[in-house]
């Protein structure tokens, strides 16, 4: 399978409170070490640590993930720029993570819609 080239072309994210690691980087086709290292650069990335030190990633933090993502693999901003646009501007952030958040919805209802279609 293909590395998705764009957020647009990501999984559509489950209706659950807490992610794994190992499901956000499925979610984010973004690997594992890589989302350790972004905890370490943007201070808007935290997730909740529990025992044994395992990261619980919650729905915010993955379209803060997919944020980054965008600005570093879409936009080609370098870490240094991406943090200072995450933390720079807040409407834009803002917006950003609201569109997002409805494209998310938009793509939930339609697969809702899919399943009361069906004969």
């Amino acid at each position: 399978m293909l590395e998705p080239t764009n957020n647009d072309e990501l999984p559509v994210i489950p209706g659950k409170r807490y992610f794994t690691i190992g499901e956000v980087s499925d979610l984010c086709a973004v690997k594992p070490h890589v989302l350790r290292y972004w905890e370490q650069e943007f201070p808007q990335l935290a997730p909740v640590k529990r025992r044994g030190n395992r990261r619980y990633y919650q729905r915010q933090d993955v379209l803060t993930i997919r944020q980054i993502r965008a600005l570093l693999y879409d936009q080609g901003f370098t870490i240094g720029g991406a943090r200072q646009q995450m933390s720079g501007d807040n409407a834009q952030q803002d917006a950003t993570q609201f569109s997002q958040l409805v494209s998310q919805m938009i793509s939930e209802l339609e697969e809702v819609l899919v399943v009361l279609n069906r004969p």
